[in-house]
C-alpha cells in the first residue's frame, strides 16, 4: 500500500523484468543448444526464435479480445436507448479521463462484477454484470465504472494482455520438453545423448522461468488494481464510494453460483470470483478488528494503526503472491486513507496528480 509513485515505478520495473526474463530464456536455450551441438549457427537461430516469440505475443494480442467476448455469458449491448444513465456516465468518465468511450456490454451474470478488455484503447470494451447493476446504487456503480476507465487511462489492459504471454511462452516450451521426455526419447549414439541433454535442460529452465514470470504477472495484476482504485477515488472525488462498492462486490461474489462468468476472466474483473468467499471473510474480520471504537467506520487514528499492522505482516504479503487481486480490505484501507488525505488538504484542481 505504498505511494502511487512507487506503484508506477514497480509496474514499469516488472514489465522490463518480464521482457528480460523472456529474452534470457530464449538466449539460455540457444546457448545450451550451441554448447551441446557446438554449432556456429547461433546468431541466426536466436533471430528465428526471438521472431517466433514475438509472433506468439502478437497472435495473442490479436485474438484475445475475440476470446474474451465469446466467453461473456448472454451479453447484450448497452446503448443510449437501452440504458441512458449508464451510457451517459461511461461517456462522461471517458471524456474526463481523456480516452475514447468503450463499447458497453451487459452480461446476464447475477454476481456483481465489471471489467474492460481490448486490443487498443480505441477498441476497448466494457462489461458490467446484471448483478452489479442490481446490487449497487448509482453512486457506487459510477465509482466502479471510474475504476474500469482508470484501467484504460493507464493502458494496463494492453500491457496485461502482452505480459501474460511471457509465462505462457515459457510454459509451452517447458511442456514440449517434458512431453518429449515422457515419450521416451530414444538415446542412440552421440547425437541422441546431445538431444536428450538439450531437451531436459531447456524444459527445466523454461519451467523455472514460467514460475518466476507468472509471479511477476500476478504482481502486475495486483498493482494495476490499486492504481485503478486510486484513479476512481480521484475522479469521483469520493474514495469511500468505491470502498462501499468493493464491500458489496466482495459479498455478492462470495454468494455467486457456479454458473457465473468463467474464472479465466478473473484477472480482468474488479473482484476475484475464485477467492471471493475467503476474501469477504477476511474483509469482515479485518474491518471489525481495525474499527477500535466500533462505530462502523475507520477514523484517521484507526487507519494509521491498521496500516502499521499490515506493514509488519510479512507472512500476509507472502500469502498474496498467487492472487490476481489485492485483498479487498487492503484496497479499502488505501481508499479510506486517500479520503482522509483529501479531507485534510482538499482535492486539487488536477486530480491526475494522484495517479
Amino acid at each position: 500500500m505504498g505511494s502511487l509513485g512507487a506503484l508506477r515505478r514497480g509496474s514499469w520495473f516488472t514489465v522490463l523484468l518480464l521482457f528480460s526474463l523472456l529474452s534470457l530464456l530464449l538466449l539460455a536455450i540457444l546457448v545450451i543448444v550451441d554448447y551441446v551441438l557446438q554449432s556456429r549457427a547461433f546468431p541466426a537461430a536466436f533471430a528465428v526464435v526471438f521472431g517466433l516469440a514475438f509472433l506468439f505475443i502478437l497472435v495473442q494480442w490479436l485474438v484475445s479480445p475475440a476470446i474474451v467476448r465469446w466467453a461473456i455469458r448472454g451479453r447484450q449491448p448497452i446503448t443510449a436507448d437501452s440504458n441512458p444513465w449508464l451510457f451517459r456516465t461511461v461517456d462522461e468518465l471517458a471524456r474526463q479521463a481523456g480516452v475514447p468511450p468503450p463499447r458497453i456490454w451487459q452480461s446476464e451474470d447475477s454476481s456483481p462484477n465489471a471489467f474492460v478488455f481490448g486490443r487498443t484503447i480505441a477498441s476497448a470494451e466494457l462489461v458490467v454484470t446484471a448483478g452489479l447493476l442490481g446490487r449497487l446504487n448509482q453512486d457506487e456503480i459510477r465509482a466502479v465504472l471510474a475504476h474500469e476507465i482508470g484501467h484504460l487511462r493507464h493502458r494496463d489492459v494492453i500491457i496485461m494482455t502482452l505480459m501474460s504471454a511471457v509465462p505462457l511462452i515459457a510454459y509451452v516450451i517447458a511442456r514440449m520438453g517434458f512431453e518429449l521426455l515422457r515419450g521416451n526419447v530414444r538415446v542412440r549414439g552421440k547425437s541422441g545423448g546431445q538431444a536428450f541433454l538439450i531437451i531436459i535442460a531447456s524444459a527445466i529452465l523454461s519451467y523455472a522461468v514460467y514460475l518466476v514470470a507468472q509471479l511477476l504477472v500476478l504482481y502486475l495484476s495486483r498493482t494495476r488494481e490499486y492504481y485503478a482504485d486510486a484513479y476512481s477515488g480521484a475522479a469521483t472525488r469520493d474514495p469511500h464510494l468505491l470502498a462501499s462498492a468493493l464491500t458489496k462486490i466482495s459479498y455478492g461474489l462470495s454468494l455467486a453460483s457456479e454458473d457465473s462468468e468463467p474464472s479465466g476472466l478473473r484477472a480482468f474483473m474488479i473482484g476475484d470470483p475464485v477467492k471471493a468467499s475467503e476474501d469477504y471473510h477476511e474483509l469482515s474480520n479485518k474491518m471489525n478488528a481495525y474499527d477500535l471504537d466500533k462505530d462502523g467506520q475507520l477514523d484517521a487514528y484507526e487507519l494509521q494503526k491498521a496500516i502499521e499492522v499490515e506493514r509488519k505482516s510479512h507472512w500476509r504479503r507472502a500469502n498474496e503472491l498467487f492472487g490476481t487481486h489485492p485483498p479487498t480490505y487492503k484496497r479499502i484501507l488505501m481508499l479510506e486513507t486517500m479520503e482522509e488525505e483529501l479531507k485534510k488538504g482538499g482535492l486539487p484542481a488536477n486530480i491526475y496528480q494522484f495517479v
